[in-house]
């Protein structure tokens, strides 16, 4: 291997290593979603997620997948049950709202209706935090997630894959967010493996 094969690969390690919502080396943007379930089988549910999102990863490697943690439910009824969260990064050669589209088709196949109240569990929710460096705003969706930044149950997982992330029109890392919010809701790590 010449040394500018060597300086290739350790630029393209850093890109998916260091550079979560950023463009990857083999072409594709990487996508931060956020997986939560407070319904039902609620693992089963995000380890089957899981599973679906990795097939869409279009990158090298594998994607990365933050520790399992159990969150107490924040704005909900009273009773709602605790939801399960977690954080994965994919690199994704679409569009945002392609992604949402294959989001939305995970979620429905999990059982999530559409008409519900607000906040009310559900077996699946999925929810891009960042696509790149897009900033975008639509009826649909809002990239970098309008509420990401001022999230435990986001962050917290996040943080275990991209601590150094600094979501698109923000100035502080992943990790600087996180510093400063309450202790509740409280998110508990319940496994790293899952």
């Amino acid at each position: 291997m010449t040394a500018t094969d060597m300086k290739k690969r350790r630029t393209s390690n850093l890109l998916t290593r260091a550079d979560p919502c950023g463009k990857s080396a083999a072409g594709g943007l990487s996508a931060c979603i956020a997986l939560g379930s407070n319904q039902g089988d609620r693992r089963r549910h995000l380890v089957r997620a899981r599973a679906a999102l990795a097939a869409l990863h279009q990158g090298p490697g594998v994607p990365r997948v933050s520790a399992l943690y159990e969150t107490e439910p924040d704005g909900c009824e009273p009773g709602t049950p605790a939801f399960l969260n977690a954080v994965m990064e994919i690199r994704f050669a679409g569009s945002p709202t392609a992604l949402l589209r294959e989001s939305r088709r995970i979620e429905h196949d999990a059982g999530r209706a559409w008409r519900r109240l607000r906040n009310s569990p559900r077996p699946l929710d999925l929810d891009i935090i960042c696509f790149g460096t897009i900033r975008m705003e639509t009826r649909r969706l809002s990239l970098p997630h309008p509420r990401a930044a001022r999230r435990r149950f986001v962050l917290q997982p996040l943080s275990d894959i991209a601590p150094d992330l600094v979501l698109p029109g923000r100035r502080r890392t992943v990790s600087q967010l996180l510093e400063p919010l309450p202790p509740r809701p409280l998110v508990r790590r319940v496994t790293r493996k899952w």
